[in-house]
């Protein structure tokens, strides 16, 4: 039933079960993903009993479980086959009822073109077509177009309540073969809430956003935090898999104008759309936003070429070497292995890019999140040498550039206050840790972290102060081979030539009950380093402290020891 104009689309629709009627055994379908699921279709197809709906292969790129559910899937009629291990998806692949297809999403479509996956039908969600006859794909891109292609039935699933977006979304409703009528409403994701710690995690992952960067976002709490705290950000570019409430609010803010990206400059670049209606709403018609196939959006060399690219994932665990297990089962929608290489390959890519993998130091049940060994978790991406830095709502550790020894430290600096000293016992028996180390049990709690602060001194010269850290230990000794023998001998009152280990651990080691010190670091996030720093130390016996300031020589005289 092919249409070549617009205008009696209505008449032409079909029901539901006359789609079902050309349905054949052993049949490959396409179905589109996320919000842009055809519900009715698919609700249809799940509880038909005609007799030849049977031994169909359905393929999602994503799945969510809403109407395909277990239960279906245990009918035998049908087997799904899925990219992606998160949402309802994680629970029958473990039970042998659905296929995973390992895969980075970048090379999905060319596996769809070369028939390596074939497809017989597409159903994909539309919009009712314009004046000019032609339909958009709504709120999921991602590899409708070729799965349509190469299907030789095509089925759009009309729905009036998604929004008509811009990009590579539009088709002509006489492409399709048989129309149907939604009767569902769009599937929609209410926003997370977001508790303190997501709060105080969040505000670290925004820390390292400097302006003018370009970020990947995904769903979750971490996500919802972490737009309020880039809203006071200048220039941000959006090239990322999903769009959502919280991305909207941060357009809204002014924060985003994509004006410094290399590739579709002033637009935020999405394959999917997540969230709400006022979302949905907002999206309708809307230039700001870009819907373009998996092919582009996850492509590396796509990424890369924007510069300052910081591609922000959420985690689940994290070992001490820095290996991450992605979140796994119901709830995760965002960062699988397949996802997360493709942003990862396109942040190294990227002139000033990293990458950020943020998580909670421990997880709901109060178990540790940052751990000797995550051997026994899955969806695990074990490419540590692509982690720049590890964020919880303790802090940032950069790992980049870091020996095992020293990124250990770091994580282990911003693990729970109360799982550190387990950490740091496991890896001294492992040879991680030097068998000397300091552990100031007791400290882990004081550690003043809102002590902190960033100023702008002479010369431009921007200077980010924070409390000292045992993971100090490296760049505090390369600030004391800085010095002037001169500088070295009024610091500390003697002619001090060697900074061993033994003692430089004592110096960054602070008993927060007797001391505070404060160091002072330039550079950009991630390859930060310690240019001055801070110290108060009180006399035991008196109500009098030693004060003392030492600032490398290259900097002195811009008024840092004042500040």
């Amino acid at each position: 039933m092919k249409m070549n104009r617009a205008g009696s689309w209505e008449d032409r629709v079909v029901s539901p079960e006359e789609v079902l009627s050309r349905l054949e055994p052993g049949m490959s379908l396409f179905i589109s993903t996320g919000v842009a699921e055809p519900r009715t279709m698919v609700k249809h197809l799940m509880s038909s009993d005609a007799q030849n709906i049977a031994d169909l292969e359905l393929i999602q790129v994503v799945s969510l479980g809403d109407a395909i559910s277990l239960r279906e899937l245990r009918s035998q009629k049908f087997r799904l086959k899925t990219f992606f291990s998160g949402w309802v998806a994680s629970q029958a692949i473990t039970e042998g009822l659905v296929d995973l297809i390992p895969s980075r999403f970048s090379r999905i479509p060319h596996l769809i073109e070369s028939r390596q996956i074939p497809i017989d039908v597409a159903i994909v969600q539309i919009t009712p077509p314009n004046e000019a006859g032609y339909c958009s794909l709504g709120v999921a891109v991602d590899v409708a177009r070729p799965a349509m292609e190469q299907a030789s039935l095509k089925v759009g699933e009309i729905n009036t309540r998604i929004p008509v977006t811009f990009g590579d979304t539009f088709v002509s409703v006489s492409d399709f073969d048989l129309l149907v009528r939604s009767t569902e409403p769009p599937f929609y994701f209410p926003r997370w809430p977001v508790d303190d710690v997501f709060d105080s995690l969040a505000a670290h992952v925004a820390s390292l956003i400097e302006d003018g960067s370009c970020i990947g976002f995904s769903i979750g709490p971490l996500f919802e935090g972490l737009s309020r705290h880039l809203a006071r950000k200048k220039h941000l570019g959006i090239h990322s898999p999903f769009f959502t409430d919280p991305l909207m609010d941060l357009v809204k803010s002014g924060a985003v104008t994509n004006r410094r990206k290399a590739t579709w400059r002033g637009k935020s670049l999405v394959s999917y759309a997540f969230g709400t209606p006022e979302l949905m709403a907002w999206l309708d018609r809307n230039p700001l936003v870009e819907f373009q196939g998996t092919d582009k959006v996850f492509d590396p060399l796509q990424i890369g070429r924007n510069p300052n690219f910081a591609a922000i994932l959420p985690a689940r665990k994290v070992d001490l070497s820095g290996m991450i297990a992605l979140h796994f089962g119901r709830g995760n929608v965002a960062a699988g292995p397949g996802e997360a290489m493709d942003f990862l390959n396109g942040a190294e890519l990227s002139e000033g890019g990293r990458t950020i993998f943020a998580l909670p130091s421990r997880n709901r049940k109060g178990w540790a999140n940052i751990r000797l060994s995550i051997k026994e978790f899955p969806n695990q991406l074990t490419l540590r040498e692509s982690v720049d830095t590890v964020v919880t709502e303790y802090g940032v550790a950069n790992l980049r550039g870091r020996t095992l020894r020293e990124r250990a430290q770091a994580l282990i600096d911003i693990a729970h206050p109360d799982d550190r000293a387990k950490l740091v016992a496991q890896a001294k028996a492992e040879k991680i840790l030097y068998q000397d180390q300091i552990f100031l049990a007791e400290c882990s709690h004081l550690y003043p972290g809102d002590v902190a602060a960033k100023q702008i001194f002479k010369g431009g010269v921007t200077v980010s102060f924070r409390a000292i850290r045992p993971s100090d230990e490296e760049q505090m000794r390369r600030l004391f081979y800085r010095f002037s023998d001169e500088a070295v001998y009024y610091r500390y009152f003697s002619s001090v030539k060697v900074m061993p280990h033994s003692r430089m651990q004592e110096y960054v080691n602070v008993d927060c009950n007797k001391a505070l010190s404060i160091a002072g670091l330039t550079g950009d996030p991630g390859e930060e380093r310690i240019i001055a720093e801070a110290r108060f130390v009180k006399d035991p016996n008196r109500p009098y402290a030693d004060v003392a300031f030492v600032v490398d020589e290259q900097y002195q005289g811009l008024g840092i020891a004042g500040f």
